[in-house]
């Protein structure tokens, strides 16, 4: 009777902790030029003052995760690019991949393939690649996807989330993977590309989960139809990951009903808000127009972007089916030692001292554990 006893209370006990790993939320953000502010010696502080090192004062705050960036050879992005971040290859992340491990922490791994910023207004094909065929293309992806993977691997590098592409709302490797998701045209291609990258993924680190990422999220008929398409092709993927910037994707409530519209139509995929930021100022900022702009929902102010923060998190903590948030570029840290040659301002803390915005401690309120 004892032996019943206990194996009826291991199972529960089993139960249960197999239960909180799955409901197991993530978040953090995508802190790809970390490597590059610590060594250029900016000093990152609390609200109140205290010098930490980044990444022990995110993880002592609940982060779990970093995002990082892989370009396949960013010493061929224009200057420009490079200038705004567009630098990260294998070499440069492995170290900081390591770094984040030893934190204690998981890695989401967002392969652009290209050279240069992958994103809604520009997908293009690697230097590398130009020469290759529509169909070969998809043996270079493969590839490529595998051979990095096996690389980090090595380096004792493996990462819990993998994305197959980044912001792919219109497809990847333009022209020859460039789809409209209203329509029916060049989709055997894209999916064949993204299909190789997840066959990669699957190989090297079966464990992993895989993200197909896209930024469409103000257009929900434009979302909706993507993600039928990839259904209707048999696309390999695990999360449903979103980009949603309030200035250019639209209000809360309207990413509330996307969400609700894709978990009910997609109720077997999970969804991350893979990129959400907003502006806290626009000092020094070498694209906004006036010193306003993009503040019709929220002021463009250190309070502004805590409103915003607090509005969000408070939103995704209702989502049953949301398993991550992540704030991208939070680490901008301009203090001391410039490295971009103009301010982006949508990060974490403040770019004239290095100290943490009200918005971090808005972020860090969210859920580790689902509803």
């Amino acid at each position: 009777m004892k032996n019943y006893i206990f194996l009826f209370i291991l199972f529960l006990y089993s139960f249960y902790f197999s239960s909180t790993i799955k409901a197991q939320k993530y978040f953090g953000g995508d802190a790809s030029m970390l490597p590059t502010y610590e060594k250029q010696g900016n000093i990152y502080y609390t609200e109140k003052g205290k010098a930490m090192p980044f990444l022990d004062m995110v993880k002592e705050s609940g982060w779990n995760t970093i995002r990082v960036r892989l370009f396949v050879e960013p010493q061929y992005a224009p200057q420009a690019h490079q200038d705004e971040g567009v630098i990260q290859d294998l070499a440069y992340i492995i170290p900081f991949c390591q770094q984040i491990q030893d934190k204690g922490m998981d890695i989401m791994l967002d392969f652009h393939y290209s050279d240069t910023w992958a994103d809604p207004g520009k997908q293009f094909i690697p230097k590398s690649w130009l020469k290759a065929s529509k169909d070969a293309l998809a043996d270079s992806v493969y590839n490529y996807t595998k051979r990095s993977l096996i690389t980090l691997k090595n380096n004792g590098i493996t990462p819990k989330f993998i994305q197959v592409g980044n912001e792919i709302t219109f497809g990847m490797l333009w022209p020859a993977g460039k789809v409209n998701p209203l329509e029916n045209d060049n989709w055997d291609y894209l999916t064949q590309y993204i299909r190789s990258g997840s066959k990669a993924c699957r190989e090297i680190c079966p464990q992993s989960k895989i993200i197909i990422h896209t930024e469409h999220a103000q257009q929900l008929k434009t979302t909706l139809s993507y993600y039928n398409h990839l259904k209707e092709y048999g696309v390999d993927y695990d999360i449903i990951g979103l980009s949603y910037y309030p200035m250019w994707h639209g209000s809360i409530p309207h990413l509330r009903r996307v969400l609700n519209a894709l978990s009910d139509q997609y109720p077997d995929k999970k969804i991350m808000i893979t990129e959400t930021a907003f502006y806290y100022s626009h000092q020094k900022d070498q694209w906004a127009k006036s010193a306003n702009q993009y503040g019709q929902y929220y002021s463009i102010t250190p309070k502004g972007q805590a409103k915003f923060t607090r509005k969000l998190i408070t939103m995704l903590n209702k989502q049953h089916n949301v398993i991550g948030v992540f704030w991208w570029f939070p680490e901008e840290n301009e203090s001391k030692y410039p490295v971009l040659k103009g301010w982006i301002n949508r990060g974490l803390f403040d770019n004239n001292n290095g100290k943490a915005l009200p918005a971090f401690y808005e972020f860090i309120k969210y859920k580790k554990n689902l509803p």
